[in-house]
């Protein structure tokens, strides 16, 4: 089958888009990426949807208007990407869209009417994107991983395991979008070997703050220019470095409900305590995205497992500076991008749910329980079916 893989990430700053030939199943599944893309969602889309996201108060209807005009814009990528890899819509079997999460509890940990509740909510109608393109879509993909009382996150360890496992090499994946998140791979491991979390804040805080200072006029921080030109403040990041979450047992899970719009005030006030000027703290998040990686392999990985490669993916994987900072502080542990084994940094979430999907329309299980928690396997995602031809 021909499949489309679609991601939109916490920070909402894109639609990822690749495209992969897949054929065969687990644990022989023979994939190959054939290509990929990325479209900007419109401006005042991505400001209602980071306004929502950040549990800024919407009416029913125009979150149902919200979900069906973000369907819209995922469709349109899909054509849009069809056109730019030169593939007609009619060889695509299938699409698989992640779309856009404006929520997400994974534990139940807080009562809703009097009992406690976990739940996920990712948006961007997949009804639309079927009738639109004309192709079958796989969407919501993490409720079913909920349902059976997992994080719902993260699904990408299954691709992962797929991609990565290898017979005497333990190597850890680690995708740096919004926000970051590990899948640690023993050597010669076998699925419920496999374990993942999500660290902590990767491009999120660096990118609103980049935002703010920049009053809009720059998204992030290409290249870390702005953080180089930061003084270093210790006692700032080693504050940042108690945060609650990083001490968390994994299976964990976490977004901009936490690392949002309140963590970032709090960032505000860290950062007049200290003194700190704007580039001062674009460095300090960006050292604290790096340093809060490492914790978590020290803190739950490396005592009880080998690893020998770090493999680096997402938008993170460009920033030099996080880069420099996790070589310089795991030795032994060889820090490399993910283009390296052949899957291109701004590829590989996308090109994580085309398999995903793949999985799901075939009615296998994709998810990896002892990465999310859930009790058991469980079938992801939900199909909408194209209009009849």
């Amino acid at each position: 089958m021909l499949v489309l893989g679609m991601m939109s990430g916490t920070s909402a700053d894109g639609i990822d888009v690749a495209l992969a030939r897949i054929s065969s199943a687990p644990p022989h599944v023979d994939a190959k990426l054939l290509g990929h893309t990325s479209f900007s969602i419109p401006p005042p889309l991505r400001k209602e949807i980071l306004r929502v996201a950040e549990q800024q108060p919407i009416t029913a209807g125009a979150l149902s208007q919200l979900n069906f005009r973000l369907g819209e814009t995922f469709a349109d990528a899909a054509i849009a990407a069809c056109r730019k890899l030169r593939i007609s819509p009619r060889r695509v079997s299938l699409i698989g869209s992640h779309g856009q999460t404006i929520f997400h509890q994974g534990r139940a940990a807080a009562a809703y009417l009097g009992t406690p509740t976990a739940s996920t909510l990712q948006i961007g109608e997949a009804s639309i994107i079927a009738a639109h393109t004309g192709i079958t879509t796989v969407g919501d993909f993490r409720p079913a991983d909920i349902a059976m009382d997992g994080q719902g996150a993260p699904l990408v360890p299954y691709v992962d395991y797929l991609l990565y496992r290898h017979a005497k090499i333990g190597r850890v994946s680690l995708n740096l979008g919004g926000i970051a998140n590990i899948t640690v791979l023993p050597r010669a491991a076998k699925p419920r070997q496999v374990f993942a979390f999500d660290t902590g804040p990767a491009n999120m805080l660096i990118d609103a703050l980049v935002s703010h200072f920049t009053h809009g006029r720059q998204r992030y921080d290409k290249n870390a220019v702005l953080a180089a030109q930061g003084r270093s403040l210790p006692e700032l990041l080693n504050e940042l470095l108690h945060d609650p979450y990083l001490k968390l047992a994994p299976p964990k899970s976490t977004g901009r409900e936490y690392y949002g719009h309140a963590y970032l005030k709090n960032l505000f006030v860290l950062g007049r305590r200290y003194r700190a000027k704007p580039n001062d703290l674009i460095r300090a998040a960006t050292i604290f995205t790096a340093l809060s990686v490492v914790d978590a392999l020290n803190r739950f990985v490396l005592p009880k497992t080998d690893i020998r490669q770090l493999i680096v993916s997402g938008g993170g994987a460009h920033n030099p500076l996080i880069l420099a900072q996790l070589s310089a502080v795991l030795p032994g542990i060889e820090v490399l991008p993910s283009s390296r084994l052949g899957i291109p940094e701004d590829a590989k979430e996308a090109y994580a749910f085309a398999l995903l999907a793949y999985e799901s329309f075939h009615r296998r299980p994709a998810n990896l329980p002892s990465a999310t928690g859930a009790r058991g396997p469980a079938i992801l995602g939900k199909i909408s079916y194209a209009p009849p031809r």
